[in-house]
């Protein structure tokens, strides 16, 4: 395990010992604090081989992971920033050099992952840079107000090799009228990928939007390394 920061941002890389970097994938996941550690312990025990696995922990979740401005989901809630370019320019001139640096070699190939607003910003990612040639969303947070549009409007950088789509079969009984659509939007995605030809796999999983989240993240990783 190899730990260092950049920009106030930890960053964790695990993998296995004597891998050969140039001969695997990495997959860059974010998460809402914390170094990744439980979702490493599910891939171990999904006995997912020959990858590494990058965990970027974000502090400002509302920011970083949000491609445009919007207004609080409800009184309890926090202001949407939509700095996502702002730390996509950040991801790929400054921290993506050093997890290499880390590494000694370009690895094969990189993936993103990421979970609900996580999950967002791994599908905005494609269509603003190419580094990434995989995608794996948990619970995405396709209710964002015009994302959709955004995304039947703009073109890839790279076409993806493949898409993975995730969500709990309860997540569309919420009380709240935005986030309640977030089922029917994961599927007009999905569709619309369909549409387009490119390898994407859907799965909705039993419970909510918090139950089993590292375990589904590892389900998803699995399944686009297979």
């Amino acid at each position: 395990m190899i730990e260092f920061a950049v920009n106030h941002k930890q960053i964790t890389i695990f993998d296995e010992e004597r891998i050969p970097i140039d001969k695997v994938p990495v997959v860059i996941h974010h998460s809402f604090h914390g170094t990744g550690q439980e979702l490493w312990e599910e891939c171990v025990k999904e006995s997912i081989p020959n990858f590494i696995l990058v965990n970027i922990s974000i502090e400002n979740w509302y920011r970083d992971m949000t491609p445009w401005k919007m207004a609080p989901l409800s009184k309890n809630d926090q202001a949407y920033e939509g700095c996502a370019d702002y730390y996509l320019e950040e991801l790929t001139r400054e921290i993506v050099p050093k997890i290499e640096k880390k590494l000694g070699k370009k690895p094969l190939y990189y993936a993103i992952a990421g979970y609900s607003l996580g999950g967002l910003f791994a599908i905005y990612s494609l269509y603003k840079t190419d580094i990434f040639q995989k995608a794996v969303s948990g619970s995405g947070s396709f209710w964002y107000p015009h994302f959709l549009e955004f995304v039947k409007n703009h073109e890839w950088k790279n076409t993806p090799h493949q898409i993975y789509l995730s969500l709990g079969n309860r997540e569309k009984n919420s009380k709240n009228e935005r986030l309640k659509t977030v089922q029917e939007k994961t599927e007009e995605l999905y569709h619309y990928y369909c549409e387009k030809k490119i390898d994407v796999f859907y799965e909705l999983n039993e419970g909510g939007h918090f139950q089993d989240s590292y375990a589904r993240m590892a389900k998803g990783i699995g399944y686009i390394l297979s």
